[in-house]
């Protein structure tokens, strides 16, 4: 008896996906909850795993193809769990400790890896029965594969694995030899930034503010409570709560910089969802951290640090990404100094962070070295003036450089 494998049920925000890879093919054995393939929608990597047992029949969509829901992806012929181990294994005779092995392996289910769990584990020739797993049902993730690796004697690091793609054709020259040229097909995560990019140059009438902060007091804050902080809530202190809680009271004075357009109307929203850029191996995400009022520095940096983890692994969830009322992007991690950020909408603002560098500034009549930062503020100018958008971004600058506001709530 044969069972068909389908595209399961996508969000109603996502059209289509992609075929991202096969981990099978067809003819091999195949474990119940095994993962066949990987489909990449405009957010997230989606596993499609084996809902039975059994030996992968032929590939109806391969590698590169857009599917659909219930798209017939592939079919598995049924057999015994057994019979898969015995189907897996070479059919010369073996050993009896070699047929020992196997009749274990056939009862002791085989563990489940996120595909960059998967890949690090090949990258450094794992077992993967040796790492225990976190997630649900002891599915292995990638922080799985790296803890298990620092347990173990220091070993050389590991070249980070290739982010999983159709292959493609190695460069051919054309026109005149020693130009070569490559065509290679966007992502759908790249596809759908580009579109969402596009869209938003197109339908808003984008305008940038600046202005500059001196962090002296909250880098002096940081430094002096950092091991504090840590040792109580256990997470590290990072500058993002900072601009996160500086940006929510921001919001609270100025609420319609927290609004969006729909339409010929406009929509305030009493909750502050921060959407928070993050750079992952597929490209930009955005997960959103809800909630932002409620959250207390440790809730925030937290939530941050997983979303960083989930970014890298690519667990980042539908629910986790869709939303948001107001974003934060941070270029300075790769030392951008002044950028004017894109929005994202339908939201009708964003604020973009920079480098921290030491710079010269007036104080009381004196030059002294600071550590200056330049703020970014693009806005919808159809619904939000300049003199909004300018005190609003004052406000954030005043809280950074005074953050007793932020206990005060001034």
């Amino acid at each position: 008896m044969s069972t068909e494998v389908r595209v399961p049920a996508l969000p109603e925000s996502v059209a289509a996906a992609t075929v991202l890879a096969w981990y099978k093919r067809p003819g091999e054995a195949v474990r119940r909850e095994e993962n066949l393939v990987d489909l990449e929608t405009d957010k997230v990597v989606l596993e499609v795993s084996a809902p039975v047992a059994g030996v992968l029949g032929e590939i109806e969509a391969p590698a590169g193809e857009i599917v659909r829901t219930d798209t017939l992806l592939a079919r598995i012929e049924e057999i015994e769990e057994g019979a898969v181990a015995e189907s897996a294994s070479s059919p010369v005779a073996v050993e009896s400790t070699e047929l020992a092995e196997s009749t274990e392996s056939a009862t002791t289910p085989e563990p489940v890896l996120a595909p960059a769990a998967r890949r690090l584990a090949k990258a450094m020739n794992l077992d993967p029965t040796e790492i225990p797993g976190s997630g649900k049902d002891r599915r292995i993730h990638k922080t799985d594969v790296t803890n298990f690796l620092e347990a173990r004697e220091p070993v050389p690091p590991p070249t980070e694995p290739e982010p999983i793609v159709p292959a493609v054709e190695s460069p051919r020259l054309t026109g005149e030899a020693g130009r070569p040229e490559q065509r290679v097909p966007m992502t759908r995560l790249r596809a759908r930034v580009a579109e969402r990019l596009v869209r938003a140059q197109q339908t808003a009438a984008i305008l940038t503010t600046f202005n500059e902060v001196d962090l002296s007091s909250v880098v002096g804050l940081r430094n002096r409570y950092q091991d504090s902080f840590e040792k109580t809530h256990g997470v590290r202190l990072g500058l993002m709560s900072f601009f996160v809680k500086a940006a929510v009271g921001a919001l609270q004075r100025f609420p319609i910089l927290n609004a969006s357009v729909d339409g010929s109307d406009i929509i305030y929203h009493g909750y502050y969802d921060i959407g928070m850029a993050v750079s992952s191996p597929r490209g930009l995400v955005v997960p959103i951290l809800r909630n932002c009022d409620q959250l207390t520095m440790a809730d925030i940096e937290q939530g941050l640090l997983e979303f960083g983890r989930k970014a890298k692994d690519g667990r980042l969830s539908y629910e986790e990404l869709s939303g948001g009322t107001f974003s934060i992007t941070n270029g300075g991690v790769f030392g951008s100094l002044l950028s004017t950020p894109i929005l994202n909408p339908p939201q009708s603002a964003i604020l973009g962070l920079h480098k921290i560098q030491d710079q010269p500034v007036a104080v009381s009549g004196e030059v002294a070295i600071r550590p200056m930062m330049y703020l970014a503020l693009s806005y919808d100018h159809r619904i939000i003036d300049g003199r909004d958008a300018v005190q609003f971004l004052v406000a954030i600058k005043d809280t950074l450089e005074d953050p007793t506001r932020l206990l005060l709530r001034i």
